[in-house]
C-alpha cells in the first residue's frame, strides 16, 4: 500500500505492506484522515512529547528518528477482520474510530507509534470495540471531523457552564473553532471569540460566535456584559460591603445562612468559563492576569514548551483551572451523533483536501499560514 512515513520531521511516500488486523481489530481502507495540531507537534517536537509520555509510563511514543505513519483522525471502509472479532459490519461500511489499538497487554496510539501506523496511508487497523459506523447520508468530509469534535465536546463538558454563564474562547484555530461549534450546539447564549487573525475571526463568526474580537483592538473581557461584581477585587469587595451592610440592618435576619443558601442555589457571583485554545507560552498567564474573578479556565491548547504563570493572580481571583485531554468512547460517539443530527456542522473548519503526495506542503501551510483551519487527507486523491 502507499503510505507516508515521517522520520526526523521529513515526509516520504513509500510502498509498505498492508497492515494485518490482530485479535479484536478491523482493517479499514482509509477514506479521509484529518491533520491535527497534535500531528504538527509530533513532527516538530517528537522528543518533548515522548519525554512527557515516558514520565507517565507510556514508552512507545515516536521519537524523531523513528519511521512512523502518522494520522489519527480516521474515517475508513471495512475491508476485513482479525481473529476474535464480532464482525459487526459488512465490507464497505464506513467507520470512524478512536485512535487506539491493543496488542496483548500493550496499548498503542494510532499514528504516534511505529507499531501502530496511522491514517496517512491507504489502509489502517483500528480496534473493533472503539469503532462506530457512520450513519447513512452523512458525507465523508463531515464524518471525518468526529475525532476533533470529540475533543471539543470533552472540553466543553469539563467546562461545566452554568445556566446563562458566558464562554470566552481564546484562539480560533481548529480546536477553538470546534469548541465554538459545540458551545453553540449546547445552547450557550454568549460565546466570545478572540484571535489575532482576521481569517480565523471570520471563521469564528461562521461557527456561531456571538462576539468576535481582535484582542489588539478590543479586550475580550469587556466585549460582553459581565454578570455580577467580578470585574475586580475592588468591585467585589464593594458589593460585599453593600450587600452585607443592607442585610444586617434587619434585626435577627440570619444573613450568614442567606449567603450560604444563595451559594447553594448558584447565586454567588462568578466569572465566565474561559477556553484557552492557543497552546503558546504566556497565554495562560495573560488569562490569569486579565480574566474576571472566579472564572473557570479550561486549558485545551497543547503547549510544548515550558511555561510560567503567576499563580498569585489565580489565587487572589479564585480562578478554577482545568486541563483537558482527549475524550472517552461515549463522548466520541456523541460527537458523531452531533454531526449526523445536524446540530453541529463542521463545514467552516474544512479549508482544504490533499493527497498523500501533498502532505509536506499541507503541514507547512498549517504551521505558517492563516488561511487554513483543517486540512483533510484523501489517499485516493492524485
Amino acid at each position: 500500500m502507499r503510505a507516508v512515513t515521517c522520520t526526523s520531521g521529513a515526509f516520504a511516500v513509500e510502498e509498505l505492506p498492508r497492515p494485518v488486523p490482530g485479535p479484536g481489530q478491523v482493517l479499514l481502507r482509509v477514506v479521509r484522515t484529518g491533520i491535527c495540531g497534535s500531528d504538527l507537534h509530533a513532527r516538530e517536537h517528537a522528543d518533548q512529547l515522548a519525554d512527557v509520555a515516558d514520565a507517565m509510563g507510556y514508552r512507545t511514543l515516536m521519537r524523531p528518528a523513528d519511521r512512523v505513519v502518522m494520522g489519527h483522525e480516521l474515517l475508513g471502509e471495512v475491508v476485513g477482520y482479525g481473529p476474535r472479532t464480532r464482525k459487526r459490519w459488512k465490507a464497505g461500511t464506513r467507520i470512524v474510530a478512536l485512535p487506539m489499538v491493543r496488542a496483548g497487554d500493550d496499548i498503542h496510539l494510532v499514528g504516534f507509534d511505529e507499531r501502530s501506523p496511522g491514517g496517512f496511508a491507504e489502509y489502517v487497523v483500528v480496534q473493533e470495540a472503539f469503532a462506530f459506523p457512520v450513519p447513512a447520508g452523512l458525507s465523508d468530509d463531515k464524518a471525518a471531523f468526529t475525532e476533533p469534535l470529540a475533543v471539543a465536546w470533552h472540553a466543553v463538558r469539563r467546562g461545566d457552564l452554568g445556566r446563562g454563564q458566558p464562554a470566552v474562547v481564546i484562539g480560533c484555530g481548529p480546536i477553538g473553532l470546534a469548541v465554538i461549534l459545540v458551545l453553540k450546539a449546547k445552547g450557550v447564549k454568549t460565546v466570545v471569540a478572540s484571535d489575532l487573525s482576521p481569517v480565523r475571526r471570520a471563521l469564528a463568526r461562521r461557527c456561531g460566535a456571538d462576539v468576535v474580537v481582535d484582542p489588539r483592538v478590543t479586550s475580550p473581557w469587556s466585549a460582553y456584559r459581565l454578570p455580577g461584581p467580578v470585574g475586580s477585587l475592588t468591585e467585589y469587595a464593594r458589593f460585599g460591603m453593600d450587600t452585607v451592610g443592607l442585610m444586617r440592618r434587619v434585626p435577627l435576619l440570619p444573613w450568614g445562612r442567606l449567603i450560604r443558601a444563595g451559594e447553594a442555589l448558584g447565586a454567588s457571583p462568578t466569572g465566565p468559563v474561559v477556553f484557552e485554545c492557543v497552546g503558546v507560552p504566556g497565554v495562560l498567564d495573560e488569562i490569569y492576569a486579565q480574566a474576571p474573578l472566579r472564572s473557570r479556565v479550561v486549558a485545551v491548547g497543547v503547549c510544548m514548551e515550558p511555561d510560567t504563570v503567576r499563580t498569585a493572580f489565580a489565587l487572589n481571583k479564585e480562578l478554577e483551572v482545568r486541563y483537558v485531554f482527549g475524550y472517552d468512547p461515549e463522548e466520541f460517539r456523541h460527537a458523531l451523533d452531533l454531526i449526523a443530527s445536524g446540530k453541529v456542522d463542521p463545514t467552516p473548519l474544512h479549508t482544504g483536501t490533499v493527497g498523500l503526495g501533498d502532505l509536506t506542503a499541507a503541514f507547512d501551510d498549517l504551521s505558517g499560514a492563516e488561511e487554513h483551519a483543517k486540512i483533510l487527507v484523501d489517499p485516493a486523491r492524485a
